[in-house]
């Protein structure tokens, strides 16, 4: 019954007007922040590939833009961090396009800093890019697509947003805050637009070796993790594509991890290897 509900014209016509926009309409506009290279590039070059328009913000401008084939992306400098900028942003999408259908907050980040000696401006800045910055986007891209078709916002968090994050607790505690954001924005901006946060456990990027050192410190991080590596940038891309879709139109107000299993629980090596519970089915040792 359910497969000849969605071949009735009339019926899948009912339900791509009234499911939350920014589905399978192509090609959609896409506009993802810190578009530029790692897990954001990767981002961009995946909705490329499925044929969207994409434009992608930083505040510098890049040495080459995300590409899929003949396509590229279009790149417009921003600060996400200022608000009359993220607004010009905005404005300057649906100037050129008409609208926007989905929105990526990917910008953020944070360098290393001991939680008690970094100084209150440090804490600040890193809580008004990861949580403030993406805020402001949202309500930005809201506002335009409450008047069209609506859309899907979708925020990239983090599995620091979940677990502690020593040596970026200010980074742990915005992600943690974007969490909650989303709850709360899916409730209010139902039903034109979906609210989504996609979380990353550990990602190989062009800049990995700044946090996990050379390619053997690389490896034996990835070795902690269950998949057996660490997250490409295109597996976020995938899973944005996917919550993008219409595959996922009753999807908002979630979050989706995407750690590959998780991280190894430390007691479990500290105990030992012939410490460690028994796999299922093994026998019991004597």
């Amino acid at each position: 019954m359910y497969c000849r509900a969605l071949a009735n014209p009339k019926l899948a016509a009912m339900k791509s007007t009234s499911a939350p926009s920014g589905t399978d309409i192509s090609p959609r506009v896409v506009l993802v922040t810190g578009g530029t290279k790692g897990i954001g590039r990767g981002i961009a070059q995946g909705f490329l590939a499925a044929g969207d328009t994409v434009v992608v913000c930083a505040r510098k401008d890049p040495a080459s833009l995300p590409a899929a084939g003949a396509a590229q992306a279009e790149f417009i400098a921003c600060d996400v961090r200022e608000i009359d900028a993220v607004r010009a942003l905005v404005a300057e999408v649906v100037r050129r396009h008409g609208r926007i259908d989905v929105l990526i907050n990917n910008a953020g980040g944070s360098p290393a800093a001991d939680a008690a000696s970094a100084s209150p401006r440090f804490h600040e800045s890193v809580i008004r890019l990861n949580l403030l910055a993406p805020f402001n986007l949202a309500q930005s891209a809201n506002a335009q697509m409450q008047q069209g078709r609506g859309g899907v916002i979708i925020f990239v968090g983090s599995i620091s947003g979940l677990r502690p994050s020593p040596g970026t607790a200010a980074y742990g505690a915005a992600k943690a805050g974007v969490l909650s954001l989303v709850g709360s924005l899916a409730v209010e901006w139902a039903p034109k637009v979906r609210v989504v946060a996609i979380s990353p456990g550990l990602v190989r990027t062009e800049q990995s070796s700044l946090h996990y050192g050379d390619e053997d410190g690389i490896a034996a991080v990835a070795a902690t993790i269950p998949a057996g590596r660490m997250a490409e940038p295109d597996d976020i891309a995938q899973a944005c594509l996917y919550a993008a879709s219409g595959a996922a139109s009753y999807l908002s107000g979630s979050n989706v991890l995407l750690h590959g299993g998780g991280e190894r629980p430390a007691f479990l090596g500290a105990a030992g290897a012939d410490k460690r519970p028994p796999s299922p089915g093994a026998p019991a040792s004597p």
